[in-house]
């Protein structure tokens, strides 16, 4: 990210799932305290595209016609189609010249604070040396996350990068839709894992914790927390940002 941006710079739009939530909150707080020079705004989605599109009608009230207005970054970890179709839905509402961000996964640092999450739960070691002569916490890994199928299969990538972190089978499914915990589980069953534990590929608000837990209870499973409000994903959202306005230039 440059150092200064011009007063008419695209806004950065951090649209986050569900209704108000810390986790969002405490991640553009984040974003604004590192990247001062851009002007961050968050938007919860909720049920409708009103509150979006409202606030990209304010942004773009404030640029240069017929110029980018606005950077949505949609605070999901892999495809997620009801959010992106709200934000879509939402850009043509307003009219206004708008670019969104892809998911912020895959990508290794989501592993890593994953395998943080994990380590912190006690499921899993706190470093990344595979060393065999020492017993893990558990022996198999479900990489949970929301989205439905087209979530899970992305999420195949994030588990790859977490099995190798750790050295013990992982595989992906969906809270919501598609492949759930207990076809997972039953994966894991099949090669040999009996101690098995969840890792939620989910930021916070995309998913009901209850239901994570309750995912978790039904195959006997530890869980992990969320990722939540870590420094990585400001980093990842501000990367794809710059990288945004770069293709602007």
């Amino acid at each position: 990210m440059p150092s200064d941006l011009p007063p008419d710079a695209p806004a950065l739009v951090v649209a986050a799932p569900g209704r108000d939530d810390e986790v969002p909150q405490d991640i553009a707080r984040m974003l604004r305290v590192d990247n001062p020079q851009v002007d961050v705004r968050l938007v919860h989605l909720g049920d409708d595209i009103d509150g979006l599109a409202k606030e990209l009608d304010e942004i773009a009230a404030s640029r240069p016609q017929g110029a980018v207005s606005a950077v949505v970054a949609p605070l999901v970890t892999g495809p997620h189609p009801k959010v992106y179709r709200m934000v879509r839905e939402a850009i043509a509402a307003s009219g206004t010249q708008v670019m969104i961000n892809p998911p912020l996964g895959p990508h290794p640092l989501i592993a890593e604070v994953m395998h943080i999450r994990l380590a912190d739960a006690g499921l899993a070691r706190a470093d990344r040396v595979r060393l065999f002569n020492i017993a893990s916490p558990v022996d198999g890994i479900i990489v949970l996350t929301a989205g439905g199928p087209e979530a899970v299969r992305a999420a195949d990538t994030t588990a790859v990068l977490l099995a190798a972190r750790l050295a013990i089978p992982v595989v992906a499914a969906s809270v919501d839709d598609g492949p759930g915990p207990r076809d997972a589980a039953e994966r894991l069953h099949k090669i040999g894992a009996s101690r098995l534990a969840i890792a939620p590929c989910i930021i916070g608000p995309e998913a009901d914790p209850a239901e994570v837990r309750a995912a978790a209870e039904s195959i006997g499973a530890g869980c992990a927390q969320p990722i939540g409000a870590h420094t990585s994903l400001a980093r990842l959202i501000i990367e794809a940002y710059g990288n945004t306005l770069y293709e602007l230039e």
